[in-house]
């Protein structure tokens, strides 16, 4: 089984706090989300294979590292993926951006997929899949069973906020996917949602409660 990566870096953790209280306005939130995901994805991407390329400098040739191989593919849960993947794309903007449509029946909590549109070369690409929350871990299950369909090089789960029966959920139907998380929650209340959280991520994103 994968390990699940806790992301403690003072500016993340900082921002998160921001993000959780209650009084912050949805313009700052959707601010907050993306310099978060932007953060997000300077870790995550530590491992990113290098090659060394031929280049001249203002004074003198040599050889300097670059990333190798097709670059990434990032594909965000709609809809509260969106703030994370626009942070991740502000530091990677050449990445290829994927879309996969879900939400969740308020009775049975279960996933329904509603849109899907990836690039057509994600074989070649590492991928990144981004949503703010993994709660019940259901959308993200199902959104990675999707994905592995298509058949990437690799995949991470990247989020805001883990619960651990999310991370379980997870890890038990996706052992080969490691998920990177800023907070790991204390647990999920009767709804589903994570306990104590910061919300819906995007009604609080799009001001739409």
């Amino acid at each position: 089984m994968n390990p699940t990566t806790l992301i403690d870096h003072p500016l993340i953790q900082h921002k998160l706090t921001l993000m959780r209280q209650k009084e912050t306005s949805t313009a700052k939130f959707r601010q907050l989300l993306e310099e978060v995901g932007m953060l997000l994805a300077y870790e995550v991407t530590r491992d990113l294979p290098l090659e060394k390329v031929s280049i001249e400098t203002p004074f003198a040739p040599m050889d300097a590292p670059m990333l190798a191989g097709k670059k990434l593919v990032l594909i965000s849960i709609m809809r509260a993926g969106q703030g994370i993947l626009d942070g991740m794309l502000t530091l990677m903007p050449s990445a290829r951006v994927g879309h996969i449509g879900l939400y969740r029946d308020p009775k049975t909590l279960t996933p329904i997929e509603y849109y899907f549109k990836v690039p057509a070369d994600v074989h070649a690409r590492e991928m990144l899949v981004v949503d703010p929350m993994l709660a019940t871990g259901n959308s993200a299950i199902a959104a990675v069973h999707r994905l592995k369909e298509t058949s990437p090089k690799s995949i991470k789960f990247v989020c805001l906020l883990a619960a651990p029966e999310g991370i379980q959920n997870f890890h038990e139907e996706h052992p080969d996917v490691p998920i990177f998380t800023a907070a790991i929650d204390h647990k999920l209340d009767e709804r589903g949602y994570i306990l104590p959280g910061l919300g819906d991520a995007g009604d609080r994103m799009f001001g739409t409660q």
